[in-house]
């Protein structure tokens, strides 16, 4: 039987949407932060040169500075004042995160509740300031060794590249957070979304461009659009999975009445660690072949040069090395956001158990022993919807915006938001009918 949630879900319609004027507010104010992103991925650096610039990020779109213009949504391609992005912050989470598990005090920090959490958040603003700072600093370097990248090159330059650069991310940053409070949806999420969405288009016009010169078969455009089809069917059914383990609780005795025992569901997602698997390998594997585009290949040894004619597009050893990163990612960041222990405990706590199984250590176990079976298929699901784009891709020419990685990221931001659209909805129809039970109690009364 249906839940009462599901029931006004089925029954939402457009006159509920009409009534939620908090829900318009916050739409309203999502779409404005993304339209004011999207105009500074447009605003270029100070002091360069765009026309040279744009020359020699052509050589380079294939290794990782091609996957963080995709992210950046085009910034990089324009070295725009978003051109960082929001790496940086989600490289200093992820750091954070990690640090969590190693050091006590951050992880006693996080058992704190959320005065704890605004700490955690604040050493992660820090994190940001550093790794920005840094990456910020060697790209202006690595313009000023470019030939005629630079109009003028020194001190000055470094500074305010760095300066518009690290700014650019902390507006991010801060943009990202007030569309979590005051929009819909994760901002953090949703820029990077906004950022691939914009190139989309792009991209598909040119496979319908490389379809009408030729260079693409009709055959190999249809089976691009069946498999993005039938790749985006599959990440929405495995991001919708969940392993449920079932909770029982005691019988309880308050005052001199005496409540029946409960049971819940312990909800384990199939895919706990998300896209952060796939963006880690493709960041790492196309490392190599960005700081060989920028050095001179003919000074490198042979030995070297061979190991990155190996790790381009569609190689037998870039795939190999791309399945078992994301393999191990998966598995890695997994148990870095989920602790089966304090799981336990948090049962324990509350009275809480898993029929058959001893509160506790054991409870630790069995729950460790079942996410480590759902993530081995969570890991194959990510390594095969990566994978199969990035062999068509390698066998075809389209575009490197239709991979894996970016569909990814789409349907899964697309599947929070609408989640969180549906229970703003669903908050709006309990509201009224709160209001009518009310009236009616009023009337009754009299």
């Amino acid at each position: 039987m249906a839940s009462a949630a599901e029931q006004l879900a089925s029954n939402l319609n457009f006159s509920t949407f009409a009534k939620a004027e908090d829900l318009k507010k916050r739409l309203w104010f999502t779409l404005g932060a993304l339209l004011v992103y999207r105009l500074g991925t447009y605003i270029p650096l100070p002091g360069l040169n765009p026309d040279a610039f744009a020359q020699a990020f052509r050589g380079q779109s294939g290794g990782i500075l091609g996957l963080f213009n995709m992210f950046s949504g085009g910034a990089v391609e324009r070295m725009a004042i978003f051109a960082l992005g929001i790496m940086p912050y989600i490289s200093a989470s992820i750091i954070v995160q990690l640090m969590t598990s190693v050091v006590p005090s951050l992880e006693q920090l996080k058992k704190e509740g959320e005065q704890g959490r605004k700490i955690i958040n604040q050493y992660t603003r820090y994190g940001t300031v550093l790794l920005g700072t840094l990456q910020a600093y060697g790209i202006a370097v690595g313009l000023e060794s470019g030939a005629g990248l630079v109009n003028d090159p020194g001190w000055f330059f470094r500074i305010s590249t760095v300066i518009s650069l690290l700014g650019g991310t902390m507006f991010l940053m801060w943009l990202g957070e007030q569309i979590t409070s005051r929009g819909i949806g994760n901002g953090i999420s949703l820029i990077i979304f906004a950022g691939i969405v914009a190139a989309l288009p792009g991209a598909l016009a040119g496979t319908l461009e490389l379809s009408r010169t030729g260079a693409l078969s009709i055959g190999v455009v249809i089976a691009v659009v069946v498999m993005a089809v039938g790749v985006i069917a599959l990440i929405v059914f495995v991001e919708r999975a969940q392993r449920r383990l079932l909770i029982q609780y005691p019988k309880r005795q308050v005052g001199n009445r005496m409540f029946q025992g409960d049971t819940s569901h312990l909800p384990l997602k199939l895919n706990t660690a998300g896209v952060i698997p796939a963006i880690f390998a493709s960041s790492l594997l196309l490392l190599p072949a960005t700081l060989a585009g920028f050095s001179n290949t003919s000074e490198l040894p042979a030995w070297a040069t061979s190991i990155i004619a190996s790790l381009g597009h569609g190689r037998p050893l870039y795939m190999a090395l791309y399945a078992a990163m994301i393999a191990f990612f998966a598995f890695f960041y997994t148990a870095i956001v989920f602790n089966p222990k304090d799981t336990a405990d948090n049962l324990k706590k509350h009275g809480g158990f898993i029929p058959g199984i001893r509160p506790g250590e054991r409870t630790a176990e069995y729950i460790d022993y079942v996410l480590t079976r759902i993530t081995v298929i969570g890991a194959a699901y990510l390594m095969f919807v990566c994978i199969l784009p990035e062999i068509l891709i390698a066998q075809t020419g389209v575009p490197f915006y239709l991979g894996g990685t970016s569909l990814l990221i789409v349907v899964s931001v697309t599947l929070d938001t609408v989640a969180q659209i549906q229970g703003h909805l669903i908050a709006q129809q309990y509201e009224g009918l709160i209001k009518k039970s009310k009236l009616r109690g009023g009337k009754r009364g009299r």
